[in-house]
Formats: structure tokens, C-alpha cells, sequence
């Protein structure tokens, strides 16, 4: 699973601050909007134009000017002269490695995922929620595998990915209504298409401790997820294995690869201290 990056239809006009932090005095809308123009840039499309920042966040077109100049400016973005687009600067690698490196839960899971990884010949990963996405903070792949994704950063829709309904299965019960109210609103067309896939993925972690995703995110690949039961400072973790459909045999993702990813979680629980 997340063997590539979804397609994930593009943000309607308008920022998502823009109705959300209404009449909130303490809200920095000058910092939200860079921050906006930053999350603009992906891996299929590491290179901007202000016209396609402008498309993407709803900010008129002057406005993206000043703040790619700023963020320029500071090492966010770097401007390419010839092209005349900006694509992400070092800046932005030293603001995310912190984060990475203070996770103690990755360098306790990295040899757990590696050796599940190599006994399915697929990949195996770990993700955190931002807003409607699980974005990969480790990731480990087979030696034999055949895709060099996915990697860290990588970011698949909640709604539609084993890894994200594994998260909305260990969120409480306000929580995961809260998620997927914001679903309904911003991702209408992936929440009705589904939302039967994400009730009983929901349904099959409380029953067997594991949710699958049958070529949902990727054609080609299935894959289980399987969420922590305990939050990891502060932050709900959830875990996925995906293996190529074609070297998957009859009923292995369900008899053997998912649990298989339980008991490594749990093991991973184990060496966190969490019981």
C-alpha cells in the first residue's frame, strides 16, 4: 500500500483557514498562508508556478507573489530563473528532521518492519495524521521489492487507505466523527466512495486487530494496516504492510500477512513499554 502517490483530486478554491479560523484573534493568517503555499508542493509535482499556487490555494495571485518571495528569501523555496517556478529549499528538511528524529517508536519499529517486509517480499510502514492524510514516517521494503516507494513523506488519503482506516479504528468515538465531518466537507467524492470500505475496516480491527484494502489506493497492491492501541507522545500511530497482488497466495493477506502485522505491532508495543 502507498506503493505510489494517490491521486488525490485537487483543493476547491479557497484555503481551508479561510472559514475555519473566522474570528479568531489570536490566528496568524499571514503565516497560515505560507504554510498553505509550502503543503502546495509534492513529489509529482515538485515544481510551481505563482499561477498554479494561486489555483491551488485560492490566494490571489499578488498575494502568493509576496509569500514566494519570503519564503524564498528565508531557504523554504528555491526559484528556478530558466523555468520560472519554485520548488521546496533546504529550510523545510531542517524544520521536518526534529520531528522525525524525536521518535523513539521509529528506531523500535525499523528492524520489526524490515523483517516483515522481507518474509512478504513487499513494504511495510508507518504513519501519523495530518489533517485527512497518514503521511509515512518510516518505511521499509523488501530487498526483492520491485518499487522503490513508498518512502518517508509519503501521504495517502485517510478514507482510502488501510493505514488511514486502521487510525480511525483506534480514534475515539468524537474524534473519528470529527474526522469524518471534515471528510464530508472537503472529500466528499472519496468519503462516498468509501465509506462502506471504511465502516467495516473499522469493524474488522475491533474484531481481528486488522483492516485490509484490496487495490484500493494502488491496483496492484493489497495491503493491511494495524493501528497502536495507546498514542506515542501525543500522536495516534498506525502501521501497514502492502505486497504485489500477483505474489500474494489465495487468502495470505487475511490468514497470514495480517496477523502477522498485529503481532509486530504489539511486539513494537512491547519494546515501548505498553501493555
Amino acid at each position: 500500500m502507498g506503493a505510489s502517490e494517490p491521486n488525490v483530486p485537487p483543493a476547491a478554491p479557497g484555503t481551508a483557514f479561510s472559514y475555519e479560523h473566522d474570528g479568531d484573534r489570536q490566528f496568524a493568517t499571514t503565516l497560515a498562508r505560507g504554510l498553505e503555499v509550502l503543503r502546495c508542493f509534492t513529489p509529482l509535482e515538485p515544481m510551481l508556478g505563482n499561477k498554479e499556487i494561486s489555483v491551488r490555494t485560492g490566494l490571489p495571485k499578488p498575494t502568493v507573489s509576496r509569500l514566494t518571495y519570503t519564503l524564498t528569501k528565508l531557504g523554504y523555496l528555491r526559484h528556478n530563473m530558466r523555468l520560472g517556478k519554485y520548488q521546496l529549499g533546504s529550510a523545510v528538511l531542517s524544520i521536518g528532521y526534529p520531528l522525525l528524529a524525536s521518535m523513539s517508536v521509529r528506531q523500535i519499529a525499523r528492524p520489526h518492519m524490515k523483517e516483515l517486509a522481507d518474509y512478504c517480499n513487499g513494504s511495510v510502514s508507518m504513519g501519523i495524521r495530518d489533517r485527512l492524510n497518514m503521511v509515512y514516517v518510516e518505511s521499509c521494503r523488501s530487498g526483492n521489492a520491485i518499487t522503490t516507494l513508498p518512502d518517508i513523506g509519503t501521504a495517502v488519503p485517510i478514507a482510502q487507505a488501510a493505514i488511514g482506516r486502521a487510525y480511525l479504528a483506534a480514534c475515539v468515538p468524537a474524534e473519528r466523527e470529527g474526522l469524518l465531518n471534515q471528510m464530508k466537507v472537503k472529500q466528499p467524492e472519496l468519503l462516498r466512495k468509501y465509506k462502506p470500505q471504511i465502516d467495516r475496516g473499522i469493524e474488522d480491527v475491533r474484531s481481528r486487530g486488522f483492516c485490509t484494502s484490496i487495490g484500493e489506493l494502488r491496483r496492484e497492491v493489497h495491503a493491511v494496516g494495524v493501528p497502536m492501541r495507546r498514542s506515542i507522545d501525543g500522536e495516534m500511530v498506525s502501521f501497514n504492510c502492502g505486497v504485489p497482488a500477483f505474489m500474494l497466495k489465495k487468502d495470505q493477506l487475511e490468514d497470514d500477512i495480517g496477523p502477522r502485522l498485529v503481532s509486530m505491532v504489539r511486539n513494537i508495543e512491547a519494546g515501548l513499554g505498553i501493555h
